[in-house]
């Protein structure tokens, strides 16, 4: 590792976020509006119909006194900022901004904290103001409901909308800490996939194959391993328009489809593909480092789509090639052999995302597999 090395430095992913909205027709809406009462959205919440956490860094922050002050905004029926949802594929809502207050209201609801700081600092006439040191059951019947009445304006993001678009608007309007790609489609793709995606990233084969390279906060590890789903589970010629995000988005979905047994044998695979790529290239695998002579070489950065095709195209012989010496070393002179394929070097260095990259680099590699196993 080179001390220049962090950990979030990847190369051979193309950035697809938008910088703006000239794919979408200016009249194309994707956002609805509709209100609720706190009552209605805290009862849905307390159903599971709402996601608060949908696995990333947003935690609950809000110190007691801003809670406080948001309650206080109830009852004196000022109107609350609006908030902005998204539609989940199994019609659950997702957060988008707005957490902090949705958990505030359903925390106070339920009577896990007390009003304070509610007088202003300076003040000779602490403990005079009504509401302070009161939990939500000590409130009066009148107090209390104004509270559960208060009207919440939500900005519903559609679940059919294109799914750059989705990305891009949820971009747009997070108002928290700035999220990455990955991290959206976490939010919005919440369940059997996700969860499949961050137990196979935190899964030895996985951490050992990458040395832990790749960055768990922003999800840089669940990127890759997003991306070999895709591409294995839908195949690089379903590859058609160019747009990543949407296709990631279909992999996830193709991954919660599969069956809890699928999903198990999958994920066995994806450790004995790992397992074989680190065998085959030690510290260098998954980087471009591996086509050079490794005994004197500074390790490269992993190259995303340098580990798609080698965890696509060797996962149906990993298991024999784990076991066979002579396949070993025939796979791994074959994929050496791509350092002298311009076509394939270009494809994980530029434009990667572009179709005519990706069926270009899973061609030469599945090629290479195909004639090592022979």
């Amino acid at each position: 590792m080179t001390t220049n090395e962090l950990m979030d430095d990847v190369e051979g992913a193309d950035d697809s976020s938008g910088d703006g909205w000239g794919d979408y027709p200016l009249d194309s809406v994707f956002v609805r509006t509709e209100l609720r009462t706190v009552a209605e959205v805290v009862g849905r919440i307390e159903k599971g119909r709402y996601i608060l956490d949908p696995d990333f860094q947003r935690e609950f922050v809000w110190p007691t006194s801003k809670q406080s002050k948001l309650i206080e905004s109830c009852v004196m029926r000022i109107p609350l900022p609006v908030f902005y949802v998204a539609e989940a594929p199994d019609g659950r809502i997702i957060v988008v901004d707005g957490l902090q207050r949705l958990t505030t209201l359903t925390r106070f609801i339920n009577n896990q904290f007390r009003l304070t700081g509610l007088v202003a600092a300076g003040s000779t006439s602490k403990g005079e103001h009504p509401l302070e040191g009161k939990y939500f059951e000590d409130l009066t019947i009148n107090l209390r409901e104004r509270v559960l009445d208060t009207q919440l304006t939500m900005y519903i993001l559609d679940a059919k909308a294109p799914e750059r678009a989705r990305l891009d608007i949820f971009e747009r309007v997070n108002s928290g800490e700035p999220l990455t790609r990955q991290q959206m489609r976490n939010a919005l793709y919440n369940g059997p996939a996700t969860t499949w995606l961050r137990e196979a990233t935190e899964g030895h084969a996985f951490q050992v194959a990458t040395d832990r390279r790749l960055n768990t906060k922003t999800m840089r590890d669940r990127e890759a391993v997003n991306r070999f789903c895709a591409f294995y589970l839908l195949g690089e010629l379903a590859y058609t328009t160019g747009d990543m995000d949407a296709f990631l988005a279909s992999g996830l979905l193709k991954l919660s489809k599969l069956s809890e047994k699928e999903r198990v044998e999958l994920r066995r695979s994806f450790d004995a593909v790992m397992d074989l790529n680190r065998i085959l290239f030690g510290e260098h695998a998954f980087r471009k480092s591996l086509f050079v002579n490794q005994t004197w070489a500074a390790r490269s950065i992993i190259n995303i789509s340098l580990f798609e095709v080698c965890a696509v195209s060797m996962l149906d012989i990993a298991d024999s090639a784990l076991g066979n010496e002579h396949v070993r070393r025939a796979l791994k002179a074959k994929i050496l052999e791509l350092e002298e394929d311009e076509g394939f070097i270009k494809a994980i260095t530029y434009s990667t995302n572009s179709t005519a990259a990706v069926r270009a680099r899973f061609s030469a590699a599945r090629n290479a597999v195909m004639s090592a196993t022979l």
